[in-house]
């Protein structure tokens, strides 16, 4: 490469880092991004992007085996792991040339190979990047942002062997279709996982060492989520942990902890083909030159303010780098405040994570933003909580889709809108609409009047809010 001086080097080309460098070149300032595999990071290429299309090919065989209560007939229904797996993967790279163009359309040059800090050069940070062939290029720059990312968490004594016992990344291009498996964790990649397996008829046991699956989400959520999943066949195990795994020839047993009906300890072994582990994830700290220097490590994270500066002059972070939420979107426009603030772009807000939507893309969908209900209460706020069931949705009840629950939770003294819950077909995509309204401070009279199109699934969110003020219109 020509040049070597940058005012802004980006270490990693996931959502976060890719989108910081657009951002950075639409301010007119040089950029240069770091990435030492695809472009796209692990969300295009080993996460976001992938698992949806696995989750699409899994959504189309379901529906495809109840094609008689749509009044249709298939017959001789079948599938071909390989085939999904392909599919998922060319997906996942049509996404990372993407990402290519996106660079050479804002003029952002990549630089192949792994990025450190490697100290200052007077006023500029130095930056080294180590190429697969061990070929070292140094760079220069006023800022370097560091966007690496997150790898999955791994448990003494249960390790992944890339074989028998799989990571997400194992899960995402499997060799084989397994008849059992075992998913640890019970969060968005675990559950995601177990809803796709369990599509395509594997028989799936999920263990969760808090009380309940999706624990991040409003209590009501999980209890639903819970019925559904069993509904479909899915074992659950909560307030339960895995002890240790023993691999065989071509099984895993598992040694798992728990309590019986009573609330007595017990142990149970279960034997399957393959064990998912989903026990979280932890920032890829290491090897990126924070020795030395003023930035703080907390266990698994840097620790940066609401520009993502560290404690470094001139050395930023974003992303998983930096801690839960664990999310893409969260990422990118974390980046986007980071770098806007670099610029000197006037009334720059410091980024907070208030109204971050999660989303969980398992069968049925789980979406929220806000408060829980009990996180509301702990935080000493009077609420009023309003429910509203997708069975009263003809939209919903049209589509075979009448499984759901949207719930809202607003300040009985205010109006301010403080969390929003959902479960049902689609609720990732209908998260938005909350979002919008927390965004601009909307008040639940607001909400009430606002008019939703008839017929979608989209009302739910507003008798949602109705219920709340006891003026539910549908049940």
């Amino acid at each position: 490469m020509a040049e070597t001086n940058f005012d802004v080097v980006i270490v990693g080309s996931g959502p976060g880092g890719y989108v910081t460098a657009i951002r950075a070149a639409q301010l007119k300032l040089k950029v240069a991004i770091v990435e030492r595999a695809e472009l796209g990071g692990i969300c295009l290429n080993w996460g976001c992007i992938p698992t949806k299309a696995l989750l699409r090919s899994s959504d189309i065989y379901h529906e495809m085996q109840n094609a008689e209560t749509y009044g249709l007939s298939a017959k001789g229904i079948s599938f071909d792991l390989k085939k999904i797996v392909e599919r998922s993967r060319g997906v996942a790279a049509q996404m990372s040339k993407g990402v290519t163009f996106l660079m050479k359309k804002n003029k952002v040059e990549v630089v192949n190979g792994s990025g450190a800090l490697d100290g200052v050069a007077g006023p500029l940070r130095k930056v080294k990047v180590t190429g697969a062939d061990g070929k070292v290029t140094n760079l220069t720059a006023k800022h370097v942002i560091l966007a690496t990312g997150a790898r999955a968490r791994s448990m003494p004594g249960l390790e992944p062997d890339g074989k028998l016992i799989w990571t997400y990344r194992e899960a995402l291009a499997p060799n084989m279709m397994p008849k059992s498996l075992l998913v640890v964790g019970s969060g968005a990649i675990g559950i995601e996982f177990a809803s796709f397996f369990r599509d395509l008829g594997a028989e799936v046991t999920v263990v969760e060492v808090m009380d309940r699956v999706l624990p991040v989400e409003d209590e009501d959520i999980s209890a639903f989520a819970r019925k559904a999943f069993e509904k479909r066949g899915i074992k659950i195990h909560t307030g339960a942990t895995v002890k240790s795994l023993k691999p065989g020839k071509d099984n895993v047993t598992a040694t798992i902890e728990m309590k019986d009906k009573d609330g007595k300890p017990k142990t149970e072994t279960v034997t399957v083909d393959r064990v998912i582990l989903a026990v979280g994830i932890v920032g890829n700290v290491e090897n990126i030159g924070l020795e030395g220097t003023k930035a703080k490590v907390d266990r698994t994270h840097v620790t940066v303010d609401g520009f993502g500066q560290t404690g470094e002059p001139g050395v930023y972070a974003i992303g998983d780098l930096t801690g839960p939420p664990w999310l893409a979107h969260k990422a990118s426009h974390e980046g986007v405040v980071c770098v806007e603030k670099i610029a000197g772009v006037p009334g720059v807000h410091p980024f907070k994570t208030d109204n971050i939507a999660g989303c969980t893309y398992c069968r049925p969908q789980v979406a929220s933003v806000g408060l829980t209900e009990k996180a509301a209460k702990e935080k000493g706020y009077q609420v009023k909580v309003g429910k509203f069931p997708f069975l009263g949705n003809g939209k919903a009840v049209a589509m075979g889709e009448p499984d759901g629950l949207v719930k809202t939770v607003f300040d009985a003294k205010t109006g301010a809108l403080l969390g929003a819950h959902l479960i049902g077909a689609e609720v990732t995509e209908l998260i938005q609409g909350y979002v919008i309204a927390r965004q601009l401070e909307t008040t639940e009279a607001e909400l009430m009047e606002t008019v939703f199109p008839h017929p979608t699934i989209s009302e739910v969110m507003h008798e949602g809010v109705l219920d709340a003020y006891g003026r539910v219109l549908h049940i």
